[in-house]
């Protein structure tokens, strides 16, 4: 058990499940879990409430889901319970200056990176997109900016050669929660000195869209690969075939010399489909035809027939 401060826990998505949980576990004094109005989700449009109300409701937390944080009776409420500290993890609204300034200990973040690089909404993928070997997480104090407040701590963690963004966010998400009770305990202690960030290091990570997706087979079979990775699970990285979207999943970069048109076909067997890049070939492991559901290469092929020098993305 650690000496922590009472604090209010502001957090919504899967990403900040873990840092909830270890601060629970951790026997910290939450007042409040603050987090999104519940939403309707999926294809069905059911309404669903967030991953975060979910546990707290597990775990008997009181729980407020205002529309907007910065309204007179949010930022009245979260005022009435004098926090010494705010934890934000994820929560998806930027906070007022009157929210900002009601903890004496200040707003703590955890953000997936290792700030000042990729601030912004998308660090997870961007990362990956730009090929880093390491990324991390960093407990910061919160400030009007965007990811531009004093850091805490920080820890770094290694991107494996085929991770994908859903496998580096539950590792971060992980991570980001022993990282936070750590800093909480410090904080609570007197024992962290926050630094500025160097804002001429700072780069930024912005919001995808599902067009972020599309494979440009004119680059390198290694940068294809880290935005198919990027994009998995979500957006998916993706090109077109006979005039229908097709997904990709599961890409490895192939040192091999073609002559063939970037894009082209050249072999489809039980160990994937390898297409043609800009430099070297790709192989791609998953595919996943619009309407249909994702099957591995040679499941796919039992359905569908690839042409060896069929172009993709035409």
């Amino acid at each position: 058990m650690y000496d922590l401060p009472r604090l209010i826990f502001m957090g919504t998505p899967t990403f900040a499940v873990p840092s909830l949980r270890a601060l629970l576990d951790a026997g910290a004094p939450i007042l409040l879990v603050v987090t999104q109005p519940d939403r309707p989700r999926g294809r069905g449009r059911r309404v669903e409430a967030p991953p975060v109300k979910q546990l707290a409701q597990e775990r008997g937390l009181p729980i407020y889901q205002p529309e907007k944080v910065k309204s007179p009776e949010a930022v009245e409420r979260i005022t009435a319970l004098g926090p010494s500290c705010l934890v934000v993890v994820a929560y998806g609204q930027l906070l007022p200056a009157e929210i900002l300034e009601i903890p004496p200990l200040g707003t703590v973040n955890v953000h997936a990176s290792l700030l000042p690089k990729y601030r912004g909404p998308a660090p997870i993928h961007w990362a990956l997109i730009q090929g880093e070997a390491e990324t991390g997480v960093t407990t910061m104090l919160l400030d009007a900016g965007m990811d531009t407040g004093d850091i805490l701590l920080q820890r770094k963690a290694v991107i494996q050669p085929e991770e994908t963004a859903g496998s580096l966010h539950d590792k971060l998400a992980e991570e980001g929660s022993k990282v936070l009770v750590e800093t909480l305990a410090l904080l609570q202690q007197g024992g962290l000195k926050p630094r500025a960030q160097d804002s001429s290091q700072a780069t930024y990570a912005p919001m995808l869209a599902k067009e972020d997706g599309k494979v440009n087979w004119h680059e390198a079979a290694k940068r294809i690969c880290c935005r198919i990775r990027a994009l998995d699970p979500w957006p998916g990285g993706f090109t077109s075939w006979r005039g229908k979207r097709l997904k990709l999943f599961g890409c490895h970069a192939l040192s091999i010399s073609t002559q063939a048109e970037p894009g082209t076909v050249i072999a489809a067997a039980e160990d994937g489909l390898q297409v043609a890049a800009g430099e070297g070939a790709v192989l791609i492991e998953t595919l996943q035809l619009e309407g249909g559901r994702p099957l591995a290469v040679p499941d796919f092929l039992r359905g569908h027939h690839f042409q060896v020098e069929d172009k993709l993305g035409e």
